[in-house]
């Protein structure tokens, strides 16, 4: 898996925190990639001018070749990755919720149901009301894992 190709939605859709960028930059080098932004990025550290990493992480890409998605295609990859933890029992229906960004867009009716299931959980959701709507998000993320029309290998490691 090219982790940086794997970042790029993540980026995008604000899904990668930035302290995270020169660690993320180390592991690509280690990995056999190299640019000079990305050794620059891969010696800063974590709690540098959040500015500068950004701007390095995104200089690196483009000497890379890595194009960064638009917002509504990080977005459907977040909403997919979200279906496909939740499916294969890596994050909890709560972890779904907390990590969803209410400004994702959906295009298909796959991912609109997902995210519309995933976007009724509240922290004042009644706990009898828990299983059902747990019930109702898995079964929305099976169908949108069995039916995306994204690049799987772009979206899951």
């Amino acid at each position: 898996m090219d982790r940086l190709r794997h970042s790029a939605w993540q980026y995008v859709a604000e899904a990668l925190p930035t302290e995270e960028l020169p660690m993320l930059a180390a592991h690509a080098l280690a990995d056999g990639r190299d640019s000079p932004a990305l050794r620059e990025l891969a010696g800063l550290p974590r709690r540098s001018d959040e500015a500068e990493i950004r701007e390095l992480y995104v200089r690196a890409l483009h000497e890379l070749g890595i194009p960064l998605p638009d917002e509504e295609t990080a977005g459907r990859c977040l909403l997919v990755s979200l279906a496909f933890g939740l499916a294969h029992g890596e994050l909890s229906p709560e972890d779904v919720a907390d990590r969803l960004s209410m400004t994702v867009a959906a295009r298909t009716e796959e991912e609109t149901r997902f995210l519309s299931v995933a976007a009724a959980y509240s922290e004042w959701t009644v706990p009898d009301e828990l299983p059902g709507w747990e019930s109702d998000l898995r079964t929305a993320a099976h169908a949108l894992t069995a039916a995306t029309d994204l690049p799987l290998s772009s979206v899951v490691r």
